[in-house]
């Protein structure tokens, strides 16, 4: 299959540390829940958490690197999510609203050396 999309992804798994911003529900403002980042790009990312969250979803997602230098903080929205595994895991996919252009600049650096 051909890759489509034009914007250069990073496919390793990654740990994010995701806190709620908001989700329309006031009991899980501030709720932080740990997961894995797929597939990021700097438009957005796949990630795979433990905890159902509504699409609209306000997150603000600290990413884990291999390399502490690139530790990463964005804030999302969430697009779509997925059950992977009864109401266990998920997936959900991320788009990044309000990044820096700081933090656009050290997320493209970071993925073009890895990819």
């Amino acid at each position: 299959m051909n890759e489509k999309r034009k914007i250069e992804r990073l496919k390793k798994n990654n740990e994010v540390t995701i806190t709620i911003v908001s989700d329309g529900e006031t009991n899980s403002k501030g709720k932080v829940v740990l997961g894995h980042s797929m597939d990021v790009s700097v438009m957005g990312t796949k990630i795979q958490v433990n905890y159902f969250l509504p699409v609209d979803s306000l997150l603000k997602i600290d990413f884990t690197f291999k390399d502490l230098y690139n530790k990463i903080t964005a804030i999302g929205r969430v697009k779509w999510i997925k059950t992977i595994f009864g109401d266990e895991s998920y997936e959900a996919g991320v788009e990044f609203v309000n990044l820096s252009p700081e933090e656009i600049e050290k997320q493209v650096n970071y993925i073009s050396n890895e990819c």
